[in-house]
């Protein structure tokens, strides 16, 4: 295949990236159809812009369009992964057996509390935690709600109160659900 034809391409993909601040794989792959060429090197047409482009969590972000709140929205999540592999740390020294999922999540059997955002509280056990997500079950489907949610630390004191998004709930019982949501923000 032609340098110059991968070239037109990679320049296509940067102007994408300039307009929507992100492109993703299927955008490039797009692009070189869209030139009549196979989508199969697709890659080759990302390490062409890499000096313009950042990959952040499955996207190519353009340089010039990686704002601060992007930027913020990173070092929160961050901050996040951070606290949680020291919860995740602590629990995994007090726990006797071995985790022996591939997965980066730990069985995290605690009670918790969850403040829902017209304030009520209620106290849901936890069931698996990892350093994006958490997996919650109680009496109460919380699907499409932001709560927040605190996290016991060593000897039941609180370590810390995290912002979480509800994305699944399932019903496992009568009157019984588990909700499974993605970490948003850490609270003060």
């Amino acid at each position: 295949m032609a340098e110059s034809s991968l070239q037109s391409v990679a320049d296509a993909v940067v102007k994408l990236a300039q307009r929507q601040s992100f492109v993703t794989a299927n955008d490039v792959k797009a692009e070189l159809r869209l030139a009549g060429l196979n989508d199969a090197p697709w890659k080759d047409v990302v390490a062409l812009v890499q000096e313009t482009l950042i990959l952040r969590q499955g996207r190519y972000y353009h340089k010039d369009s990686y704002n601060p709140r992007v930027q913020k929205e990173h070092a929160q999540q961050l901050a996040i992964q951070k606290t949680i592999r020291k919860l995740i740390r602590q629990h995994r020294s007090r726990s006797k057996g071995d985790e022996r999922r591939g997965q980066q999540r730990v069985d995290f059997i605690q009670p918790v509390k969850v403040r829902t955002e017209d304030g009520k509280e209620f106290a849901l056990l936890s069931r698996d935690l990892s350093t994006t997500g958490v997996r919650l079950l109680g009496t109460k489907r919380l699907l499409g709600q932001k709560v927040q949610l605190e996290l016991p630390g060593a000897d039941g004191q609180p370590l810390c109160r995290l912002s979480v998004r509800i994305l699944w709930t399932c019903a496992v019982g009568d009157d019984l659900f588990e909700n499974g949501g993605n970490f948003v923000e850490l609270l003060a």
